[in-house]
């Protein structure tokens, strides 16, 4: 099992659990990470070569929240929201 970081998304919002695999064995497993629901700050107008991690560190004091960014702007990945002119922020914490 690989250790994530305290302040990992997948310690708050996964659930240790195990599975089977092809040989028979029981392997240890993450689920997927629950996205919790948050609330919007406003909108941030992207700027050329602005990225979401340095985003998440000016407006969340936090740049691997990038992920909360990405999540509450439907993006599966920060890739998919980089032509947006706004995008959405979400509240510190929440």
């Amino acid at each position: 099992m690989s250790v994530f970081q305290a302040n990992s998304r997948y310690l708050k919002f996964a659930a240790l659990t195990s599975a089977t695999d092809r040989r028979g064995r029981t392997v240890a497993c993450l689920t997927p990470a629950r996205i919790p629901a948050q609330l919007e700050l406003g909108k941030h107008r992207l700027k050329d070569g602005q990225r979401l991690d340095h985003l998440a560190q000016h407006y969340l004091n936090e740049s691997t929240a990038y992920w909360r960014i990405a999540a509450l702007n439907d993006a599966m990945t920060p890739d998919q929201i980089a032509a947006a002119p706004f995008i959405a922020i979400p509240v510190k914490g929440s």
